[in-house]
């Protein structure tokens, strides 16, 4: 679907709260929307919140459910018994505060120890609202910290005079972040950058205040809800994994073709050349959280290449897993792209300057993201203003990420070398290490959960907590796996959970990386869930498999287990434990963890 302008940065309030009803209205219409139910709690008025941030949600695929907590009884309800709030059983919290939530500030006289004494006072409030809630329902929590005063007491001393106002409001974010990074499952929405990229004193609308108790001006509620959409739609698994590039006048000035790379513009030569060594500084940056670059340029190879040749380029031809300067059409090489890396082609972010090539690209591969970019000043802020890379969880994982499609290239090119599929994987000299969900391994379980759609059996989705639960019960088995070879460690590319019920058990989650699909590693996890299961008295398995224009390669998976279909409703499959015959895994070596 088409994303509706009026939803992109920047934001034209008005029209939003014109429109939102016909917005809403066409955003339903999409297809395979996520069902979440969220729950809004008050520091301040936040009736207009609601329906702005359904629209972005919405936008990101995600259709809420909201309840809506009274009027600044933010403590009252994550502390206290709230039976309406426990019925409704959020999917996530997100807990709406801000500096006018503040209660006391030190005095002029206080003694430094005396304001210390105050900040513990203030942040525990806090804290615990926010432990309360996440003890209670399990659930991830989204919370703000707090935003300067538009005003300074002490003039330029206020921010770091000890008894100044906006000193304690540093020092109290200061606790805040030290909260969040020892918390599981807690969300920083950073309101102190919105309100500064906003403006102080646009955000903090006085008449707003005191006339309906908005903590923030009603133009700025996009800002903070965009802003709160995208880390509810990372916690789900819908962010972006990759960045194809345009080259000539994207990621330096001029034709490399045509002007030579000695005359291209890039570096402190020119201001322009400046701000292109910035925006490769930047995507380098961004590289390094696992995000993968790829070149699509029409252009000559060689010439393309020889750019990152020009002593300014921050970026070089190995930051780049594929390499595609031709004359094709860009969408062509694209969908390539996609293929070779094997990822969904709505993981990817197409950057070019040409207005013609992005429509193209818009037109004949919608689900593509294509932001606008306008002068080589302004593409770090357009680009990262989208949040296409938000992150909620960075695990060793990711920051391996393009290292592993760099081993998964050498892989491909072994494999050419054979005319025997089961001689190369025997070849890999394979190692499955197998180990139950623990504490260690919980975040990156979960992250491979949301993530994964084509190796996804039900497409359940689940939060840490619901992991660690599930970890620690007795009626579920659960097990990932970490496939090694000659060329490299994959990580944790596939995790199981299967419920016990007697002497039947069904497997209610199943996800793999697509990336080591089919190199016996399915048969590998198989065989160690029936052994496992059969340890447990286990006679019969249910497989779930519930269909989607993503997982249509697992249609015939179970069958080929040696499973049967159900004379089900649903497509359920069974297979009695003892008739299992293990599958061969190629020499492929198993590691109990």
């Amino acid at each position: 679907m088409t994303e509706n302008i009026l939803l992109k940065k920047p934001f034209n309030a008005q029209q939003i709260r014109l429109k939102k009803r016909s917005l809403k209205k066409e955003l339903l219409q999409q297809n395979n929307l996520a069902e979440k139910r969220i729950a809004l709690l008050s520091g301040s008025t936040i009736g207009e919140i609601k329906p702005i941030l359904e629209l972005f949600l919405l936008q990101n695929g995600i259709k809420p459910a909201f309840y809506e907590g009274d009027y600044n009884l933010f403590f009252e309800e994550s502390v206290f018994e709230n039976p309406e709030l426990a019925e409704f059983k959020p999917d996530i919290i997100y807990v709406h505060t801000s500096s006018k939530n503040i209660t006391e500030y030190p005095h002029a006289a206080n003694t430094k120890e005396e304001t210390d004494v105050l900040l513990s006072s203030v942040i525990k409030r806090f804290t615990t609202a926010w432990t309360s809630l996440k003890e209670k329902y399990k659930c991830p929590v989204i919370i703000n910290n707090f935003e300067p005063l538009p005003y300074r007491v002490m003039g330029n001393a206020d921010i770091w005079q000890p008894n100044g106002r906006n000193h304690f409001i540093h020092q109290l974010n200061s606790k805040v972040y030290e909260f969040v990074s020892e918390s599981s499952g807690i969300y920083l929405n950073d309101i102190n950058y919105l309100a500064s990229s906003y403006g102080l004193e646009r955000w903090a609308d006085s008449a707003n205040w005191y006339l309906y108790k908005y903590a923030l001006a009603l133009d700025a509620i996009p800002d903070l809800c965009y802003n709160l959409s995208l880390i509810i739609k990372s916690i789900y698994g819908k962010n972006k994994k990759s960045l194809i590039l345009d080259l000539d006048n994207t990621l330096w000035g001029g034709v490399v073709g045509d002007d030579g790379v000695e005359n291209i513009k890039l570096g402190i030569e020119s201001p322009v050349g400046m701000a292109y060594a910035e925006f490769q500084s930047y995507l380098k940056a961004v590289s390094e959280l696992g995000i993968m670059l790829n070149v699509c340029s029409k252009n000559e190879e060689e010439a393309a290449k020889s750019g990152f040749t020009h002593p300014s380029s921050v970026l070089k031809v190995e930051d780049f897993l594929k390499f595609k300067a031709n004359w094709n059409p860009k969408t062509e090489n694209i969908k390539e792209i996609v293929k070779e890396l094997n990822i969904g082609i709505d993981s990817v972010v197409f950057v070019d300057d040409n207005p013609a090539e992005r429509k193209i690209v818009r037109d004949y591969l919608p689900d593509v993201s294509v932001p606008e970019i306008s002068l080589p000043e302004n593409y770090i802020r357009e680009l990262d203003r989208e949040g296409f890379f938000e992150i909620t969880t960075l695990s060793s994982d990711d920051l391996q990420r393009n290292e592993t499609y760099k081993q998964n290239s050498a892989r491909e090119a072994a494999e050419s070398s054979f005319t025997d599929y089961n001689e190369f994987l025997k070849s890999l000299t394979m190692v499955n290490h197998v180990g139950r969900f623990t504490d260690a391994s919980i975040p990156r379980v979960t992250q491979l959960i949301n993530k994964t759609n084509q190796f996804n059996f039900t497409t359940r989705r689940y939060t840490e907590d619901e992991i660690r639960e599930i970890a620690a019960s007795d009626a579920y088995v659960t097990l990932w796996g970490r496939l090694e070879d000659k060329f490299g460690d994959n990580g944790i590319v596939t995790a199981l959970i299967v419920s016990i019920s007697g002497k039947r058990a069904t497997i209610d989650l199943w996800v793999m990386s697509c990336r080591v699909f089919k190199r016996s590693l399915e048969y590998s996890m198989f065989n160690c869930l029936v052994s496992e299961l059969k340890k447990k008295g286990v006679e019969e398995l249910i497989g779930l498999y519930r269909e989607t224009k993503k997982n249509v390669i697992l249609k015939d998976f179970y069958s080929d287990l040696g499973f049967t279909r159900m004379e089900t409703e649903e497509e359920d499959y069974i297979l009695s434990l003892n008739d299992y015959e293990q599958k061969d895994i190629n020499s492929m070596e198993v590691v109990l963890e």
